[in-house]
């Protein structure tokens, strides 16, 4: 079995739903040479998540902020972690709504996603900064 992992920074991204599949796929080209396995994905941080979705229509990334800024509202009088900001408990919330990290099946050489998934960036924070992200594929 081969094991390979890199952590990378990804760019400042505004608060949104971000396609990163490209990211990931550039950062560990080792990819291709594994017939079977899987892809682990997991973000370094507690106020951005990841998940996957669709990565077609950039609507279905707009919406999902609208609805998860709908669903965890800034400014509940009800939080107690605010000296960051009104939009840092909230992002706590979200980020563990969605999760802190993805696993993708490996088939020969590639992501084996459905052909309208890519992995997203969930930027919950409105100057939320370079995120890492610590990638880990194996198989055989």
């Amino acid at each position: 079995m081969k094991f390979y992992q890199r952590e990378i920074s990804l760019p400042a991204f505004s608060r949104g739903f971000h396609l990163i599949t490209s990211h990931v796929e550039k950062a560990l080209p080792e990819i291709k040479g594994i017939t079977t396995g899987q892809l682990h994905v997991f973000i370094k941080h507690t106020s951005a998540s990841l998940t996957i979705n669709e990565n077609a229509d950039p609507a279905v990334r707009k919406d999902f902020e609208t609805h998860f800024n709908k669903m965890v509202p800034e400014g509940a009088a009800y939080y107690k972690h605010n000296t960051e900001g009104a939009d840092d408990m909230p992002a706590h919330i979200k980020a563990s709504l969605l999760g802190a990290s993805v696993t993708i099946p490996i088939t020969r050489g590639e992501l084996n996603t459905g052909i309208w998934q890519g992995i997203y960036l969930c930027e919950h924070r409105d100057r939320g900064g370079s995120r890492e992200i610590v990638i880990t594929a194996y198989g055989v």
